[in-house]
């Protein structure tokens, strides 16, 4: 075994140690109250999930299909680097594909996770967000919005914060009166962009991206929020998923 090897296995055996806990956690409260360990994320209608988003969601997804595989569900992502916006630069070229996309891959629940992208007035925000709304939900599917997580801007992000700013509320103006969900990722990253958790990278240096162990427990909090939308829907424990090989990728770097 090389040292590349071996530190990519060492990471895997941390990240196992570190989600395998919450996953036992999640499973429990889910058999706790009654659900089916037999019936699967079918019972729930949970058979397929689209993902959406740009790089950071990515990296995201990575750790995330392995989970969601590993509990019996569908998962596509086409999150995409340096895009994989419905609103500001990119939006247009992407909107026409976007609708073949989503209807092709006949998913139950379409989770977007709003990008570093999202660029636009209040007024540009919102009929984006309700064009993708009214697009999933002609397709027979749940949206879910995923706030994103705290970046530190730089030259580049920085004239467009205010508008990543208000992503949020805007998307909640969309989701009103259960038209959609909308999730608050802070409970994983906290307010603020936070490089390291517990001693071990979380993000990237890059002040953007996320490393192995924050991806891991984005996809640990997801599952369990997913877990209460869609009773019938059991998360895998995290020893089924955490030590697949996902964390070797590269599209995780800085970490």
């Amino acid at each position: 075994m090389g040292r590349h090897d071996g530190t990519v296995a060492a990471m895997s055996r941390k990240l196992l140690l570190t989600l395998g806990l919450a996953g036992l956690l999640l499973l429990g409260t889910a058999c706790a109250a009654g659900e089916s360990t037999t019936t699967g994320a079918h019972a729930a209608g949970l058979s397929k999930v689209l993902w959406l988003g740009d790089s950071i969601a990515e990296g995201e997804a990575l750790p995330l299909g392995a989970a969601l595989k590993a509990s019996g569900t569908g998962f596509t992502s086409i999150a995409a680097d340096g895009g994989g916006n419905v609103v500001g630069p990119f939006s247009d070229k992407n909107w026409a594909e976007l609708p073949g996309q989503i209807t092709g891959a006949k998913p139950d629940v379409v989770v977007y996770q709003i990008t570093t992208y999202d660029w636009g007035s209040a007024q540009e925000q919102q009929a984006a967000y309700e064009k993708l709304l009214t697009t999933v939900t002609g397709v027979g599917a749940k949206l879910v919005f995923v706030t994103m997580p705290p970046i530190q801007p730089g030259e580049f992000y920085e004239p467009h914060m205010a508008d990543l700013t208000r992503t949020t509320s805007v998307a909640q103006a969309v989701a009103a009166g259960g038209k959609a969900t909308v999730l608050d990722a802070s409970a994983v990253w906290g307010g603020e962009y936070q490089q390291q958790r517990d001693g071990k990278a979380d993000r990237s240096s890059d002040g953007i991206h996320t490393c192995p162990q924050g991806a891991a427990r984005f996809t640990s909090w997801l599952l369990g929020e997913l877990a209460k939308l869609f009773p019938g829907f059991t998360p895998a424990s995290a020893p089924t998923w955490a030590n697949t090989g996902w964390s070797a990728d590269k599209r995780f770097h800085g970490c």
